[in-house]
């Protein structure tokens, strides 16, 4: 931890802490920002290697930290737990099963723990973030150690800026995680996609004529690193849940000239404008499904004022197929979320996203099988849960199979499973990088029942028992396994 103790006050502290803690290396050498971080940073991820703070990078003015969400181990770091289950059990502890189920039952139970451990943020008239100030001709991108990834990406992208905007009627503030292409030194391609909160503020800016406000903060504190990702309800305030999670409130400040406010200890923070109507190609971007993203037409945020910190560290991710650092983000989202998807969905025991599905794509599932046809009813109502209706794929397995082991969920999935009677089709909208859907934004999606099946769902050969070993005899060998010589 660092030597304040957690939360940390700011990206700094977490790096130290990581560094205490033996999880971070520092590469002091000269590294180019153009593929070869890239390719240093996916070599040491998939050795499940530590944290990188680039000293050097050969483009920009600041060193790059990087592969800090890497690991479970060091995303519990960042969120300040011993396991990332501990922040799901105490939201499930708040949250009292006499709430709705269903999508309401979901918004009133994160509504309900905000309330009981209201912690909202601090307003603050001077700030770190603000040390050092750019404007108008001054503002220059090219100041940022900003990476192009891959061979075809469009040029340079910026990949953990925290954008924020607020709904143009209702002053509903959003915080959001979205890719930012480099357009020139004052302007970025905005690729926030069509299921996302700040799309709707942007649609609504547009539909009354009127520019909207943006503003980035890039390097914050891992905990609001972390909710920027966070799945949640468009009524539940981001910044609520980052001081939940820390159990200390986030201090903002306002920015310079757009009417929003961002962390005061971000390392850096750009502000700007979008205007109505204005698009530009973004992309192709090697993205985290392990293809490129086509050029689409994105709006355009440009920089009136960009403000740092003195000395400060940029912070990136690196996108890529799985196994890449986005495992440790997505491995916390679904430990943290799964007593408000049982809440949503009570006959779920427990579930598990595979990194290999880009979790988004794939489920597992475990239920306690009550009645025929259980494990479809489970199906569909998943596919009726806020994002997780982009689910392509989901397996439903009987409560005594361990989802996150996949040896097993394989056995279960290949052997339990007549695909004539247990495999459901259907339809349904898909994540906007989906290269695969004949069109874009939906297409396929199936259904795995390998729960055991029931007479009444039609099986009449009666479901065979599981050959496992008695409790005796595995407590004897047990016991003697050092006799036996086997190492």
């Amino acid at each position: 931890m660092a030597a304040r103790g957690f939360p940390y006050q700011d990206l700094r502290e977490f790096l130290t802490a990581l560094e205490s803690a033996g999880e971070l290396r520092r590469v002091g050498v000269p590294v180019d920002p153009t593929l070869e971080i890239s390719e240093v940073t996916t070599r040491t991820v998939r050795a499940n290697g530590p944290a990188l703070l680039f000293e050097r990078p050969t483009r920009g003015e600041m060193p790059i930290a990087i592969n800090l969400f890497g690991t479970e181990r060091r995303m519990a770091m960042a969120l300040g737990v011993d396991r990332l289950d501990e922040i799901g059990e105490r939201i499930g502890a708040l949250v009292k099963p006499e709430l709705p189920v269903g999508w309401s039952g979901i918004r009133e139970g994160l509504g309900k723990v905000m309330q009981l451990k209201s912690v909202p943020p601090k307003k603050v008239k001077t700030a770190p973030c603000q040390q050092v100030i750019y404007r108008g001709g001054d503002v220059d991108l090219n100041r940022l150690p900003g990476l192009q990834v891959w061979p075809g990406d469009g040029g340079i992208f910026h990949n953990y800026g925290l954008t924020h905007t607020k709904h143009p009627e209702t002053g509903k503030r959003n915080l959001g995680l979205y890719r930012l292409q480099q357009h020139s030194a004052n302007s970025l391609g905005m690729h926030w996609q069509i299921h996302k909160d700040s799309t709707a503020h942007h649609a609504v800016a547009e539909r009354l004529g009127q520019r909207l406000p943006v503003a980035i903060a890039i390097g914050c504190d891992p905990v609001v690193s972390y909710a920027a990702s966070a799945p949640l309800p468009g009524d539940i305030d981001e910044y609520l849940f980052a001081g939940f999670l820390r159990g200390e409130r986030v201090e903002m400040v306002d920015c310079l000239t757009v009417p929003l406010q961002v962390p005061a200890h971000a390392q850096i923070v750009l502000e700007g404008y979008i205007e109505p109507g204005e698009r530009l190609p973004e992309g192709p971007f090697g993205d985290h499904t392990g293809f490129y993203t086509p050029v689409e037409p994105f709006p355009v945020l440009h920089i009136e004022a960009m403000t740092t910190q003195r000395d400060p560290v940029y912070h990136s991710i690196i996108t890529s197929k799985p196994p890449q650092e986005d495992h440790g983000l997505g491995k916390a989202t679904e430990r943290i979320f799964q007593p408000l998807l049982k809440l949503m969905i009570p006959d779920i025991v427990d579930y598990d996203l595979p990194a290999a599905g880009v979790f988004h794509n794939c489920a597992i599932v475990s239920i306690r099988k009550r009645y025929p046809k259980h494990a479809q009813k489970v199906m569909n109502a998943i596919w009726g849960a806020h994002l997780m209706s982009l689910t392509k794929l989901i397996v439903v397995v009987d409560e005594d199979c361990d989802v996150h082991d996949y040896a097993e969920v394989a056995w279960r999935a290949f052997g339990n499973v007549d695909y004539a009677r247990d495999l459901l089709l259907t339809e349904g909208p898909v994540d906007h990088l989906d290269h695969s859907s004949y069109q874009q934004f939906w297409g396929g999606k199936a259904g795995v029942d390998a729960t055991r099946k029931l007479p009444a769902e039609g099986y009449t050969r009666g479901w065979p028992e599981e050959m496992t070993m008695s409790p005796e005899i595995r407590s004897l060998v047990d016991k003697r396994w050092t006799e036996y010589g086997i190492s």
